[in-house]
């Protein structure tokens, strides 16, 4: 690791800003380009490596502030196809960042460092949200910032997103695969029960039904709140992956233009910037472990919630935001992109993922039910075609940590969690109109129980001391 540590310092330097914490460089770490290393994080690696060696390299992907020298950037614009990931153009022609539509950071660092904005100061740490300065937009085709059209708003049809706490994702992907394994379980099922409708029911949560015919096909017309593949991806607010791996290698292309191998193959300059292996497959490998055993978010005591519990539950809340899932299993296994056999696995009960032991698997309390949910018309989005039915539905936000994550929702638009209330509809809008309606008080004691859920305050100190 002693390379891959030196060569990466800058990223260090960063955490050390953001932390408190002290560390030295030198004018040779300042060239810090991975392409030039002589020991690279392969995969490899991971079968002889114990969890910190490779949680401190996974650290070392997500702080590193990546230069030209590593890959960072699309080269070349190619106007045929500027919304794409690669040869995107640059900001004034400036050649290094766009700001819109990703080349935005130079590190993850750069939108996933607060982990409390309920103090102040704020607090810092490796692995939290973003706050309003740190939105990106994703594929904006227009961008009507003046009011030019005299809509009565600055109009875009790119998707804002705020950037949430990485917190507790290993257990919500462990969730997410065992309700997949269910879901298709209970699919496969009916076709040996012609005519009958099977519910699709797994961790308590209601995802719809299914129901075959004699001649072996599958009516999915019932399935609810998930694809009709019935993969439960819980990562990206509208559910687009199901692995930390599968976001984060997507995330690494469209913020800092660095191509994981994985994506564009061994050897290729994908996006035409003069640099090949941007990211081998072991360093992707290295940053879904070290983001998926982070600390979980848990629940503060502070003064007397017990009433804002009561509230939460009377009002409807709990009905998405699930209080508590229950795993069955407490491994997670890592697998390589269209892998059967898992290459690494980590019991989730050990630090510093630290979950609490239920039966043969793990307490989640993060407050979802990892399920899409019609949010209606005052919360949908204008992204692509304004027919996009995607455009009114959110996978149910992990409140685990809400107490220290202003601002809410997609947008951020939510500057309190009143307002974040006040703006459910659709599905939500029973909840709403109940807590709009509820005393003074009890809206103030369900503003306090979420307040105590809360980010841990020092995380991932295993491997930033």
């Amino acid at each position: 690791m002693g390379s891959i540590i030196g060569a990466r310092s800058r990223g260090q330097g960063l955490l050390a800003a953001l932390l408190l914490l002290t560390t030295t460089g030198t004018l040779a770490q300042e060239q810090g380009r991975l392409g030039d290393m002589a020991d690279r994080f392969d995969q490899a690696r991971l079968a002889s490596s114990d969890l910190r060696t490779v949680r401190r390299a996974g650290l070392e992907i997500f702080a590193t502030p990546f230069n030209f020298g590593d890959g960072y950037g699309d080269g070349p614009m190619d106007p045929s196809d500027p919304l794409s990931s690669g040869g995107r153009p640059t900001l004034g022609n400036n050649g290094t960042f766009l700001r819109i539509n990703g080349l935005d950071g130079q590190s993850c660092v750069d939108c996933h460092a607060l982990v409390s904005t309920s103090t102040v100061p704020p607090r810092f740490g490796v692995g939290g949200f973003g706050g309003i300065n740190d939105v990106p937009i994703l594929k904006p085709t227009v961008m009507d910032i003046i009011d030019v059209s005299e809509a009565g708003f600055a109009f875009t049809d790119g998707r804002i997103i705020v950037p949430p706490h990485l917190f507790g994702s290993g257990a919500v992907q462990l969730l997410a695969e065992e309700m997949t394994a269910e879901l298709q379980r209970l699919r496969d099922l009916s076709l040996s029960q012609p005519g009958r409708v099977v519910p699709l029911r797994t961790h308590g949560v209601d995802f719809g039904s299914v129901i075959a015919d004699g001649a072996g096909n599958i009516d999915l017309d019932g399935v609810t709140g998930v694809d009709r593949d019935l993969v439960v991806r819980p990562f990206g607010r509208k559910g687009e992956f199901a692995t930390v791996r599968d976001f984060a290698a997507n995330a690494m292309a469209f913020h800092f233009g660095m191509e994981p191998v994985e994506l564009v193959g061994p050897d290729v300059d994908g996006d035409g910037d003069g640099v090949a292996n941007e990211l081998l497959v072991g360093e992707i490998s290295a940053l879904e472990i070290f983001l998926t055993t982070m600390e979980r978010p848990a629940k503060k005591a502070q003064g007397n919630v017990r009433e804002g519990a009561r509230v939460f539950f009377e009002i409807g809340c709990a009905e998405c935001h699930r209080p508590l899932l229950e795993s069955k299993g407490r491994q997670l296994s890592y697998r390589l992109p269209d892998a059967d056999t898992p290459h690494y696995t980590t019991n989730l009960t050990a630090p510093p993922a630290g979950f609490e032991p239920r039966g043969t698997g793990i307490a989640v309390r993060l407050y979802s039910d990892l399920k899409r949910h019609d949010m209606g018309p005052e919360l949908a989005e204008s992204f692509g075609e304004a027919t996009n039915a995607r455009n009114r539905e959110f996978v149910t936000p992990r409140l685990w940590g809400v107490g220290d994550s202003a601002p809410y929702l997609h947008d951020g638009r939510a500057l309190t969690l009143t307002e974040a209330i006040e703006w459910h509809g659709g599905e939500g809008e029973d909840a709403r109109n109940a807590f709009v309606a509820a005393r003074n008080g009890e809206r103030a004691a369900l503003v306090a129980f979420l307040k105590s859920l809360r980010l841990p305050q020092q995380p991932n100190l295993d491997v930033v001391r």
